[in-house]
């Protein structure tokens, strides 16, 4: 049984400004910011919620953030709801992305720009650690518990990192290997 939710977004205008907060905190990746702002700060979810949406969003096409925006958006408002939620995904990144272009294109060659976007990829790489790390005690309630889940987790660190497999025949076995596993456990 999931735990009541204490907050909702009151309005469109509230659920937009969140998203758009939202996005506009994160670079490279927004899914720690997305627990925080959303688990923590706005209590929109549980974090039980948080990681049986995420879940669902990574399995679904597209940046799992942006999948994770429509659901919640959906949950509060339906379509109109998902819409307004990808809207604030999405419009000032847009902008934003478009300008930097614009500038980059006359900076591409500068080292300090080079090593500024390698900077921020390892960024990127720790805040998704560590949201790992934080959601940690959400596994305690989940069907695969958490030896196996931080089994698969190590399984897909080894396949992808140092085996170079490619990302869906991971995703296809291992996803697979989870979805199966829980699905018997729940039976």
């Amino acid at each position: 049984m999931k735990a009541a939710r204490l907050n909702r977004p009151t309005s469109l205008l509230q659920l937009f400004l969140a998203f758009t907060r939202l996005a506009l905190q994160g670079f490279g990746g927004v899914l720690a910011v997305a627990q925080r702002e959303l688990v923590e700060r706005l209590g929109w979810l549980t974090k039980e919620e948080f990681v049986e949406t995420l879940a669902i969003a990574q399995v679904l096409p597209g940046p799992n953030v942006v999948n994770l925006s429509m659901m919640i958006g959906d949950r509060f408002f339906g379509l109109r709801g998902a819409v307004v939620a990808l809207a604030g995904m999405l419009s000032a990144p847009a902008v934003i992305v478009l300008g930097l272009a614009m500038i980059y294109g006359q900076l591409a060659q500068h080292p300090m720009a080079v090593n500024a976007l390698r900077g921020m990829g390892a960024v990127s790489a720790g805040l998704i650690l560590a949201t790992g790390i934080k959601l940690l005690p959400a596994l305690k309630t989940s069907p695969l518990g958490r030896p196996l889940a931080l089994g698969l987790a190590a399984a897909a660190f080894v396949l992808i990192a140092l085996l170079r497999w490619p990302l869906f025949q991971v995703l296809a076995l291992l996803g697979g290997t989870g979805m199966l596993v829980a699905w018997w456990r729940l039976r």
